[in-house]
């Protein structure tokens, strides 16, 4: 590699153009780059959302779930599916292993629900796929003096179109707006007395209102098309269509009553207490979200001014200023690592010139990195720009090496050229190693799936790219930029000095050094028992580590979900939610509350958990704690009274939204009776625990609903079956639509009415059924009354299963699961009933086994490029003694910080593993170089590790310093994955820098000694 040096020392002028480019270049790709909060990311699930209005949870897990859950099993890479049945609602979830391709899993999952028989009539299963490019980018809420059906014209008309033509915006949706329906409620004496019935309107409206295709006809030099029928426009054009068949002549509007109506309240949103619609804005898959917010945003006054009528837009969440705050947070962290780490380098070489040389290494390697990340398509977010900021220390550690042997040479009184070409060359097999090795350790996360490996390759491969740029930088740039600025020593001082006389003449620190050394090289193996010690105990620490996924990033939104009775109606969970939005009102740090009542008609919402709950979106001050805002929140809400407010929760997410904090219990079980008891006792025993917060069942809550039980036999004395009376009293309490009417731009679907739909349950009792023999009331054909049943029904691969979701009242992710577990195993449940933890639990324990697993293969590569390197299997072991020793400083910061040990610490380890064999590559390189020169072991070790010892602080110390304000988290944002990151390169460097420089050389001696004493032997032997 040091041929590198040498082209360029003969191409000083294209080396220093090179520079420019890589300058130029640089910087237009860090303004090009998209800024995302993390990588874009597609996550092989997804989900069918079917809607089933009317519908119990068992008529829905019978008629839906069941079916697609089955038919889905024969879709290929499926990995595990699971449904869940609520009230009108089917939501049947898909996981597939990553990797799949998911364009082509969704069209053979739709295939696969295509040939399903027996779907109920009517029901559109939806099919659902996600990605972290699908969250919205802004979600803007609309509050006005306008109706809210005029206003979602309005929205729809204009503003939407306007929203969509802005660069990056994929998609803006109107959500809340109930929509609008042509209802027609017929006069039921008038149209028996008139001899017409349901049916003769239903058949009026087919036979009417079609356009037809009658032909051609060519006359003269024309061929004019020939078309027949009149699309129907309004409610007065169905009211004028004549009804055939009757007694007399006779209309729609003579026998009905026809008018436009709003569909039915299935939801309710509001921003700070005032009715509002939401859009929803997201991206397309190349648009940058902060452009994308801040063209959305400035096109919102605009937009407000044209719709008039006290129109206001409210933004309740927008990702651009998280992710602005939170990569300037990172940018000026790495920027104060970047100075720290030029302060140490000068605190060392005492040079300005020497300073600038090597501190240049930095700003070019990362411009070469923001150019390599460009080509890969990758964003500017808080992993790769965590990435760049954990570099910054290392990146300058080649460069150090370089520019420090380059300065001893100079001071041997070699010419400049040669110097510099003999310095370059001693250390270009040592700093090439060591940089392939640092870079080795990160080839093992291309086999880890699942999020862990979606999200940190991005990372992997910056650091790697600005480590490959590191070195090409050293051996480049460097050694030109030596030859121009540095000059030799002047006569006669320290550093103008024979090789000879180095260790004659020490500096301050091989003074303070060279005791210690020669103290460990004669009693290296007390060294080696007390640094085994010292391991033993740090492996006891790391038990006591409190662990958990990914840290809680921080971000300035709070979700509070709100839970009432099953069965409360849309009216109640209204009432009680403005209890909770008056608790909230006037708490210093919230700007807005956005709360959702049901679905209202949004898939999405389906998707994240239906209807059936309450939801605020709370959007805080991002320049308050907002830990401390959180905890005042949730105090105010433990404050109201449930009968009120029902249960209300602030939602534990972490990470950013790819994992919560919560612990799932998944308990499967035969039948339905033994999941309700078994549940019941697994969620008494979980809420007893100290560990718990808060604890809930998917089973906990009954719903009430009415039961229609037919007498078979009274009904077919009646000439009725049950099917029958079933489907008389749906046409009359849930009308299907029976047509379409095109008004403006809006299709409306048209619905017949029953004016004899019951409303209560007395009502439906006496509701009358049309028989042989006359009308009867429905209670003389069936049992009617109020019974009570699951308010949802989840299956796993179609078995019955329920879920407990346990909220622990610490970070410690590890020790809670471990608690769980264990009060798990003490539990007699009945046959055939299994408890397993899920969640957050299973994400960290597939993660930490997949990153172990990767750790040991880093090791393993490491060593292959060791033994390459040193030419010797048993050269490479003694320098991995520096990982396990890496661990000890590692584990007592991170126990000191109180940082859980999460995926980004193993992350941190991983990349640990690189970064503390190098020093050791650098000073046995070093060693063996002396040994080759002739030296006994003790001598070559003494002064290598001499020699070596500035350099190893040098790049010890850089690093340090320039991951100290991520550590300490400086800037308080952004930090949730580097800053545990950064506490275990910090710790594991300083404990494998204290024991390269004490116990390697011991353990080196011990081994190497013993083998040259050998040798010696035999060739005194042999000469003998």
């Amino acid at each position: 590699m040091h041929l590198l040096s040498v082209f360029s020392l003969r191409n000083r002028a294209l080396i220093a153009l090179l520079t420019l480019v890589v300058a130029l270049f640089g910087g237009v790709a860090l303004s090009t780059l998209k800024q995302e909060l993390f990588p874009s990311v597609t996550l092989p699930q997804l989900a069918v959302i079917t809607q089933y209005p009317g519908a119990s949870p068992d008529v829905v897990e019978h008629d839906l779930s069941t079916p697609i859950e089955a038919a889905l099993q024969s879709v290929p890479g499926i990995d595990s599916t699971s449904a869940t049945s609520t009230a009108s609602l089917s939501n049947v979830s898909a996981s597939f292993v990553y990797g799949t391709d998911l364009t082509t899993v969704e069209q053979k999952v739709q295939l696969a629900i295509n040939r399903i028989q027996g779907l109920p009539d009517g029901v559109d299963p939806q099919v659902i796929t996600g990605s972290i490019a699908d969250f919205p980018v802004i979600v803007i809420a609309v509050t006005s003096d306008l109706s809210q059906d005029e206003l979602s014209t309005r929205l729809d008309q204009t503003t939407v179109g306007d929203l969509t033509k802005l660069p990056g915006v994929r998609d803006a949706s109107v959500l809340g707006s109930t929509g609008q329906r042509i209802t027609i409620t017929p006069d039921v004496d008038k149209l028996a007395a008139e001899g017409f019935s349901s049916q003769s309107i239903r058949d009026a409206l087919s036979a009417n209102g079609v356009l037809l295709p009658e032909g051609t006809i060519t006359e003269g030099d024309q061929t004019l098309v020939v078309q027949a029928g009149v699309k129907l426009a309004t409610a007065d054009d169905v009211a004028a269509l004549p009804l055939l068949g009757g007694r007399v002549q006779a209309t729609i509007g003579d026998l009905a009553e026809v008018t436009t109506t709003d569909n039915p309240v299935t939801g309710i949103s509001r921003v700070d207490g005032k009715p509002a619609l939401t859009i929803s804005i997201t991206k397309t898959p190349s648009g940058n979200t902060v452009d994308v917010s801040h063209a959305v945003t400035n096109a919102l006054p605009e937009l407000q001014d044209a719709l008039g009528s006290n129109t206001k837009f409210t933004v309740v969440f927008d990702q651009a200023p998280f992710i602005e705050q939170s990569i300037n947070s990172l940018a000026t962290e790495g920027g104060l690592g970047l100075l720290f780490a030029v302060i140490v380098i000068f605190v060392f070489l005492f040079s300005i010139r020497s300073t600038i040389v090597t501190a240049i290494s930095i700003p070019v390697s990362v411009l070469l990195t923001f150019i390599g990340m460009l080509a890969s398509g990758y964003s500017l977010n808080v992993l790769t720009l965590g990435a760049l900021t954990i570099a910054i220390g290392r990146v300058v550690d080649d460069s150090i090496v370089v520019i420090e042997n380059i300065k001893r040479h100079l001071g041997l009184g070699e010419a400049k050229m040669d110097a510099i070409k003999t310095a370059v060359r001693e250390v270009a097999t040592a700093v090439t190693a060591s940089t392939i090795t640092t870079v080795a350790v990160f080839l093992p996360l291309a086999l880890v799936t699942d999020i862990t490996g979606e999200l940190f390759r991005p990372f992997a491969l910056t650091i790697t790219i600005a480590l490959a740029a590191s070195l090409f930088v050293a051996l480049t740039i460097v050694p030109v930029l030596a030859y121009w600025f540095l000059k030799a020593p002047a006569a006669g001082s320290r550093e103008a000095m024979p090789e000879k006389d180095e260790l004659a003449h020490p500096t301050l620190l091989q003074r303070a050094y060279l005791p210690i050394i020669r103290w460990t090289l004669k009693v290296p193996a007390v060294v080696i028992i007390a640094a085994l010690v010292v391991l033993a105990g740090s492996g006891w620490l790391a038990t006591r580590l409190p662990t958990n996924f990914i840290g809680n990033s921080g971000q300035n939104t709070l979700n509070v979900t709100q839970s009432l009775p099953a069965g409360s109606s849309l009216t109640a969970r209204d009432a009680a939610a403005k209890v909770v939005e008056n608790a909230l009102d006037g708490v210093d740090g919230i700007d807005t509350v956005q709360v959702s009542i049901g679905s209202g008609g949004n898939s999405f919402a389906a998707l994240l958990g239906g209807g059936g709950n309450t939801r605020f979106s709370i959007t805080t001050d991002p320049a308050v704690n907002q830990d401390a805002l959180k905890a005042t929140v949730s105090a105010k809400l433990d404050a109201l009274d449930p009968a009120q407010a029902g249960e209300v929760a602030i939602g534990s997410g972490s990470g950013g939204g790819f994992a919560s904090s919560d612990i799932k219990i998944d308990i499967e079980a035969p039948d339905q009776a033994t999941l309700i008891s078994s549940t019941s006792d697994i969620l008494d025993a979980v809420k007893a625990l100290d560990l718990t917060q808060q604890a809930e069942s998917d089973l906990s809550q009954k719903l009430p609903y009415i039961a229609i039980q037919v007498d078979r036999e009274k009904a077919a004395a009646a000439g009725l079956s049950e099917a029958a009376i079933g489907g008389i009293v749906a046409n009359s309490m849930l009308p299907a639509p029976i047509g379409s009417v095109i008004v403006g731009n809006a299709t409306l679907q048209v619905y017949i009415a029953d004016p004899r739909a019951p409303l209560s349950l007395q009502e439906l009792q006496d509701f009358k059924i049309p028989t042989r023999t006359g009308l009867v009331p429905l209670s003389d054909l069936a049992t009617v009354e109020q019974v009570e049943g699951p308010s949802s029904i989840s299956t796993i691969r179609g078995v019955r299963a329920a879920t407990i979701t346990v909220t622990p009242n610490s970070q410690d992710i590890g020790t809670a699961s471990a608690d769980l577990q264990k009060a798990l195993d003490g539990m007699t449940l009945p046959g055939g009933v299994t408890a397993k933890l899920g969640g957050v639990t299973a994400d960290q324990a597939s993660a930490f086994s997949q990153l172990g697993l990767a750790l040991l293969a880093a090791i393993l590569i490491v060593y292959t490029v060791m033994v390459a390197t040193f030419r010797s299997l048993r050269q490479p072991l003694l320098l991995l003694v520096s990982v396990p020793f890496a661990a000890t400083g590692a584990i007592l910061l991170q126990l000191a910080s109180g940082i859980p040990l999460g995926v980004p610490s193993i992350i941190g380890v991983l990349m640990l593993v690189g970064i503390v064999v190098t020093n050791a590559i650098v000073l046995i390189d070093l060693v063996n170089q002396y040994r080759a020169r002739g030296m006994t072991v003790p001598e070559a070790v003494i002064h290598g590790a001499a020699r070596r010892l500035r350099p190893i602080l040098m790049t010890a110390l850089a690093t340090i310093f320039a991951l100290i304000p991520m550590a300490i988290g400086l800037t308080g944002h952004g930090g949730f994955i580097s800053q545990p990151l950064a506490i275990v390169v910090i710790g594991g460097l300083v404990s494998s820098t204290l024991l390269t420089l004490v116990v390697l050389p011991s353990l080196y001696t011990l081994v190497e000694g013993a083998k040259e004493r050998r040798d010696a032997r035999r060739a005194a032997k042999a000469a003998s």
